[in-house]
């Protein structure tokens, strides 16, 4: 299946001026077209391969253990790596085929079929995993032991012992592999092609949802209203289809998690990150403890500038006065960003480079696009491809960095091959993050006006409490969704009660929720691609400012160990990682370690307030 890794669900930026000439990636580099002879070829070859693999390997791991060659354990392995770079590279062009315009009956025709097919396949080779499992740990063991080409899958092969417990019998896995095509797979495309299909009336014109979240910066507090009133309308009269949407997939969850023998509701979620339910736990914890110190302080400051006893929901991200009015034009966000990765490391900034001369990125806002921003990293044996809605915002070119920084991490860890190369959520947003906290740090570094400095401040402060608190917000909401669920399905004023009682929670006394807003969480995707994916942003954020905090204190060498942390992929535990660098995310320490950067922050702030 194809998987969106997108950033933080908010408000990305849009304007009709002149942003230069922007990007559109260059998806030949995967295959010339829907039919040219190669990616028919392709798909042709991925069938006969599957098919080959199953006939020769299917039922014969056992004896594999003590051959070596053609017929060992490990070419077995090598085969499969070599298979799955090809079936995910076919997944990859049709998936950003797909998500280039969702709108589009034939693109989402194309990858439909190909995903059907890709299921087929995927289905000849579900028995490897699972037959592999079934072997006697100690004899897989020996085998690598004494086999140097087994021993290089030793990560994934242990990696995938963790899922034993919660394995089915060949024919349910298979059934649930096939079956997900109809099931949840469907509602994902279902929800995609709704929401790229709305369109909001502010004023006298219909836009597109990206332009109209944008509005919620605009420095007019009318523009802010209607276009609040306008998502709020349009979120409304399409809560039917929504909420059917997130009723069928939390059930469908449940049946899978009931069958697999999972205890909580996102211990599915924990198990694929390979992160302990005790850390997210006290991850949440700690964050929820933070709110008056974060969110309900910074906004009530806020509300303050603005001249405001209380906010409207749709103020929270309005600019301050001191913000500069200006667009940033691409070419000057892609210095920005290149600068700040330069100033880091050069071999930062020259992988950076390469998906701006390469074609890799996609940057404008146009109808029919998915809407946010992605990096999605393909297969190792091709280059990552990053989307954006690019439209000149101080946030733009944050997030900008935000997803360059998970395609440098995406290049570095494809050294490990198909099956080892992708890293968990908690870790695959670190480089993100440090990507968006070099560009801010260059950034302010630059800046001598007390004035713009605060503008720049708060700018990231919002952006750390959307990154934090908003996304354990979501977190907590989730929670409380597929815990309800488990009792009946829920109608939409149900899920609105749940969606406030967090929202309130976490946002404070300074932000006034009126009516409208309980409609809000119709349109995150994170809740119906990736269910519980929101506390990695979390996760990362809080890693990222106490490993940030460490870069500052040391003397040399911390660029070898960071690159040699995002080559690493998915070979290694977050504790291997961060032990380098003196790092215990099970420590409780190191969450307070990571908020109290957010703390810091907004004590310059308050600090300048008293200046001015």
């Amino acid at each position: 299946m194809f998987v969106v890794k997108s950033a933080p669900a908010e408000a990305q930026a849009s304007t009709s001026r002149d942003l230069g000439e922007l990007p559109t990636w260059r998806l030949e580099d995967l295959y010339p077209g829907q039919t040219s002879a190669e990616f028919l070829g392709a798909v042709e070859k991925a069938a006969a391969d599957a098919l080959a693999f199953e006939v020769k390997w299917k039922g014969k791991l056992a004896e594999a253990l003590e051959t070596v060659g053609d017929t060992s354990l490990a070419q077995a392995s090598t085969e499969m790596d070599a298979l799955e770079d090809l079936l995910g590279r076919i997944a990859s062009y049709a998936g950003l085929t797909y998500y280039s315009d969702m709108t589009n009956p034939a693109n989402g025709k194309f990858f439909g079929d190909i995903q059907a097919k890709l299921t087929d396949m995927s289905s000849r080779l579900l028995f490897f995993p699972l037959e592999l499992n079934r072997l006697p740990d100690d004899a897989v063991d020996a085998a690598m032991d004494r086999d140097p080409a087994l021993a290089h899958f030793r990560p994934w092969i242990v990696d995938l012992r963790k899922d034993k417990p919660h394995q089915l019998d060949d024919r349910i896995e298979q059934l649930f592999l096939e079956k997900s095509q109809t099931g949840a797979a469907a509602f994902n495309r279902l929800f995609d092609e709704t929401l790229a299909s709305l369109r909001f009336k502010v004023g006298d014109e219909d836009i597109p949802l990206e332009p109209t979240l944008t509005l919620l910066q605009d420095a007019d507090p009318e523009k802010r209203r209607t276009s609040a009133e306008a998502l709020s309308k349009t979120f409304k009269e399409n809560a039917r289809i929504f909420t059917l949407v997130t009723n069928t997939l939390a059930k469908d969850k449940d049946i899978s998690d009931r069958w697999r023998g999972f205890e909580d509701i996102a211990d599915s979620r924990h198990l694929a990150n390979r992160v302990e339910r005790e850390v997210v736990d006290a991850l949440a914890e700690a964050v929820r403890e933070a709110y008056p110190r974060l969110s309900h302080r910074y906004y009530k400051m806020k509300a303050k500038w603005l001249g405001m006893e209380q906010m409207n929901f749709w103020d929270r991200n309005a600019p301050l006065a001191e913000t500069p009015d200006r667009i940033i034009p691409w070419e000057e966000a892609k210095d920005m960003v290149l600068s700040a990765y330069g100033g880091f490391a050069p071999e930062m900034a020259e992988i950076a480079g390469r998906f701006f001369d390469g074609g890799w990125i996609d940057a404008p806002a146009r109808p029919g696009k998915a809407p946010g921003a992605f990096a999605h990293p393909t297969v190792p044996s091709a280059h990552p491809y990053v989307l954006v809605n690019y439209l000149g915002k101080p946030r733009d070119v944050m997030t900008l960095a935000h997803e360059l920084g998970h395609g440098v991490h995406q290049v570095l860890a494809g050294g490990q091959g198909a099956m080892m190369c992708q890293t968990p959520l908690t870790l695959a947003e670190t480089a993100s993050v440090f990507g968006e906290m070099l560009t801010f740090r260059a950034l302010l570094d630059k800046t001598t006006d007390k004035r713009e400095r605060k503008a720049m401040l708060a700018q990231k402060v919002e952006d750390m409490i959307n990154t934090v608190v908003r996304q354990i917000a979501f977190y907590q909401f989730e929670r409380k969704i597929h815990t309800a669920r488990k009792e009946g399905e829920l109608t939409a004023e149900q899920i609105g009660e749940l969606w406030l009682s967090v929202q309130q929670e976490s946002l404070g006394p300074a932000i006034k929720i009126s009516e409208g807003y309980e409609t809000w969480w119709t349109y995150i995707p994170h809740f119906i691609h990736s269910p519980f994916y929101v506390y990695a942003y979390a996760f990362g954020d809080c890693l990222v400012n106490s490993l940030y905090a460490v870069y500052q204190n040391a003397d040399q060498g911390f660029q070898d160990k960071y690159f040699e942390l995002l080559r690493a992929g998915g070979t290694k535990h977050h504790s291997e990682l961060l032990a380098p660098f003196g790092l215990d995310a099970t420590d409780s320490s190191f969450w307070a370690k990571g908020l109290s950067m957010i703390e810091g922050l907004i004590d310059e702030l308050e600090a300048l307030d008293r200046q001015a």
